[in-house]
């Protein structure tokens, strides 16, 4: 199972626009896409997307094999799903420790 962390970071608000003014003028992300349910903020190491929503933290991004196999797998050894988005492919899974990540492929 070679599986890994990726580059983005998904973080949903109420109000992407305005959350992400405070990573603009806090941190110097520069905002690279907007539209008016995502704010996409790209950095050298780290991609941020604020998507309209309620607040779940920051979710993490993991690349596996295959999105459904995982799920079960996760889900059969004490992992929530959160959210399911199987058109996009995506799940976020909420694990036993409480983190929270998106799972794709």
């Amino acid at each position: 199972m070679a599986n890994r962390f990726g580059t983005d970071i998904l973080m949903q608000a109420p109000d992407p626009a305005n959350a992400a003014s405070f990573y603009v003028e806090q941190l110097g992300f520069t905002i690279t896409g907007e539209t008016p349910n995502m704010v996409s903020l790209h950095g050298e190491h780290i991609n941020l997307f604020i998507e309209r929503g309620p607040a779940l933290g920051p979710v993490l991004e993991v690349t596996v094999g295959n999105v459904a196999e995982a799920k079960v797998r996760l889900v059969k050894n004490g992992c929530e799903i959160v959210k399911d988005e199987p058109d996009f492919p995506r799940c976020y899974v909420k694990d036993r420790l409480g983190l929270i990540y998106n799972l794709t492929s």
